[in-house]
């Protein structure tokens, strides 16, 4: 059970507290905290300490599918651990790309016998030893341990503590120690005034704290107007990515780094940064290396390294997303905090009709979805401009929104600032996304150029999966059309069935299954299994049920016959794929059952003396010889049995010896035989039922029950 875990400042300062003990314990430099959000489906991002907020644009949500080493930790229930960046790239790739340094990491989960609560996670050097010594993981579960008893405590007292709205950041040194007396920075501030090189202090989020009078003259700029700003935007010749990306290095990777840069007209300044408990100290010095040739004299690049680094994780997410509800889900998961929006709308533009359609949204204004959804392109309104024209429109406030816009409604209330983005693909509007903000939000040109780049990412896996949806429509419709929409009642039996596709590939493939009444109280049930996953093997399933059934009705559902005659067919028509098989004709007066099976799993009986696996003659597989015959093999079915027909995705997986499988699905039979049919193929396919099926699954199930008087076959 998954426990959620109030916004109440002491408890998450207990906790902080208590990570930053970890982190000492096991020499790391910097860590976080994750817990599960209310609705228990979501883990957000908590706590960060010594790393800043934009590291983690990418992460402040994770949801239970996502491939990273929180939810593996959670799941195992046990740390996990990497001791360096080309270890994490290989096994995470997805966490790599936003965070491309050398770095190890420990993922503690937060688990007690019953409950999850989250996990935690820790920062160390890169040249940690390649797995945990005995005391580091004592300490790191020791530390879950004290965690898990705060959050349970919080809990019973009826405080519970939750995520915050953003992630709290801290100092891995509480800010009440580790300072010096008065008297003591006063020296320390004596010292370092007659030191030529320039001297300055950034937190862990990258702001300067402290810096002196020679840095500032080396800077160009008023130490007024360098305090409380990050160096990239306050000064606009170190805005490359490249200066933002040295200072995230050094924060994560806990390593001095080195970068230089030109102070225009001609000067080059060379960084040497120093990470520390509170951040970075910057040592900056004159140099004599001219590096224009490797630099570029004056260029800039608008876009800032941790929004590259977005951008490069949303590409690699989306090539996961496979349908159209993907690709929105995503979207909202990971465009949403990263931007600081808090409205999603996705529309795709309708090319016949010329109307817009809503794909999906999020915490998007109803109102504003009515009068849009539907709507005709040419209608002189700022999203359907945006999805006919593939301009963007970006507006700081609903006020500026109004004055290009005078027909819209007024709304005092609601979202202010808006980003309306068109999809392009193949150089054409395909839709459009619309990201609406709570407060008014001024789009720079570095931001526009950033949100412009996402929506081209967007729109091109909205492409893909668009297809992808087209094709599943078309083949699950085509397999849905093959298969029989209900089994016909017949008497003395009842049935249940139950198909499973695939999870890999198209989610279609070969299984049939299928009744046909012969007389008052007698009938033929088939079971088969075409090679391959594809339309193809639904396709040629299709037309094998279709000739087994008409061969069924020409001699009156004699299984060898029926075998034979269908084989025959399927060699004519040359495929290349094969089909395996069992057909019975069943006499329920009589209380006999006559079967054959060409190259088909056995099936399994459960009658009230005890199961058994049938040894039924094999024959070959469908469309291998012509010549192929099938023996046919007759046997009672006392009342309140239970024939199991089924095909081989029941019963496979990999490692697992197939004989044993049956003897384990025969006594899963045995022990629902009790249960109204349908439930007992509940239970059998319960144990089936995973997020990762290879093969699809079709189950029959007939029970004899006792038969009125009535009229004979004759």
């Amino acid at each position: 059970m998954r426990v959620s875990t109030n916004r109440r400042t002491p408890g998450l300062d207990h906790l902080a507290d208590t990570l930053r003990a970890a982190l000492r314990e096991v020499d790391a430099h910097a860590g976080g905290l994750y817990l599960y959000d209310p609705d228990e489906t979501t883990l957000a991002l908590s706590l960060l300490v010594g790393v800043p907020r934009d590291l983690f644009l990418s992460w402040t949500r994770i949801a239970p599918s996502a491939r990273v080493p929180v939810n593996d930790a959670i799941r195992a229930r046990q740390v996990v651990w990497r001791p360096n960046g080309a270890a994490m790239g290989q096994d995470y790739p997805r966490v790599a790309i936003t965070l491309p340094y050398d770095f190890s990491v420990a993922v503690v989960p937060l688990v007690s016998d019953r409950e999850e609560y989250g996990a935690y996670f820790t920062f160390g050097v890169a040249d940690a030893p390649a797995e945990l010594s005995a005391r580091a993981r004592a300490a790191l579960t020791g530390a879950a341990d004290r965690i898990v008893d705060q959050l349970r405590e919080a809990r019973d007292q009826g405080s519970p503590i939750l995520p915050p709205s953003r992630p709290r950041v801290v100092n891995p040194v509480p800010d009440d120690q580790g300072r010096g007396e008065p008297d003591e920075n006063d020296a320390i501030a004596r010292m370092v005034r007659p030191i030529r090189e320039g001297l300055c202090a950034l937190d862990v989020d990258g702001r300067i704290t402290t810096v002196t009078d020679a840095a500032a003259d080396l800077l160009g700029k008023p130490r007024e107007r360098l305090l409380g700003h990050r160096p990239w935007t306050a000064l606009p010749w170190l805005r490359d990515p490249v200066f933002e990306d040295r200072y995230r290095a050094a924060i994560v990777s806990h390593q001095p780094v080195q970068f230089t840069a030109l102070c225009p007209p001609d000067r080059w300044l060379s960084f040497h940064l120093y990470p520390g408990d509170r951040g970075v100290s910057v040592v900056i010095t004159h140099t004599d290396v001219d590096r224009r040739g490797k630099t570029g004299r004056g260029r800039r690049t608008p876009t800032r390294a941790g929004e590259l680094y977005h951008i490069l994780h949303l590409a690699s997410a989306l090539t996961e997303a496979v349908t159209v509800d993907d690709v929105v889900d995503l979207v909202a998961r990971e465009i949403l905090p990263a931007v600081g929006a808090n409205g999603l709308a996705l529309f795709r533009n309708e090319r016949r009709e010329q109307r817009l359609r809503l794909l999906g949204e999020r915490g998007f204004d109803p109102a504003v979805l009515e009068r849009v959804n539907g709507a005709p392109l040419d209608r002189r309104a700022p999203i359907t401009h945006a999805a006919a024209s593939g301009v963007p429109g970006f507006f700081r406030s609903r006020v500026e929104l109004e004055l290009v816009y005078p027909e819209i409604p007024h709304r005092p209330t609601g979202p202010q600032g808006w980003a309306i983005l068109p999809l392009i693909a193949s150089g054409r509007p395909i839709g459009v996304c619309v990201l609406t903000f709570p407060q008014p939000h001024v789009f720079t040109v570095q931001r526009r150029a950033v949100l412009n780049s996402l929506s081209s990412l967007i729109a091109q896996a909205l492409e893909r999966a668009r297809l992808y949806d087209f094709k599943m429509d078309l083949a699950q419709g085509l397999q849905s059309g093959l298969l029989p929409r209900r089994m016909p009642d017949l008497p003395g039996l009842n049935s249940a069935y139950r198909y499973l596709p695939g999870t890999e590939g198209m989610d279609i493939g070969g299984d049939f299954y299928d009744q046909l009444p012969l007389g008052p109280s007698t009938s033929t049930a088939i079971i088969g299994d075409v090679q391959g996953h594809s339309v193809s093997a639904a396709a040629l399933m299709g037309q094998i049920r279709t000739a087994a059934l008409a061969f069924t009705t020409v001699f009156d559902g004699d299984p060898g016959q029926v075998l034979t005659h269908t084989n025959r067919l399927l060699c004519q028509m040359e495929s290349d794929l094969f089909a395996s098989c069992v057909h019975l004709r069943l006499d329920m007066r009589a209380g006999r059952v006559r079967m054959a099976r060409a190259g088909h799993p056995e099936p399994l009986l459960s009658a009230p003396g005890g199961g058994r696996v049938m040894d039924v003659p094999d024959g070959l597989l469908l469309g291998i010889d012509p010549e192929a015959e099938y023996p046919v093999l007759e046997f009672d079915l006392p009342p309140r049995a239970i024939l199991a027909l089924y095909t081989d995705g029941l019963i496979e997986t990999p490692g697992a010896d197939l004989d044993d499988a049956k003897r384990d699905v025969l006594s899963c039979l045995d022990a629902v035989r009790g249960l109204p049919l349908d439930e007992v193929a509940e239970e059998m396919v319960a144990r089936a039922r995973s997020e990762h099926r290879e093969d699809d699954i079709a189950l029959l199930l007939l029970e004899s029950v006792p038969l009125e008087n009535g009229p004979s076959d004759g």
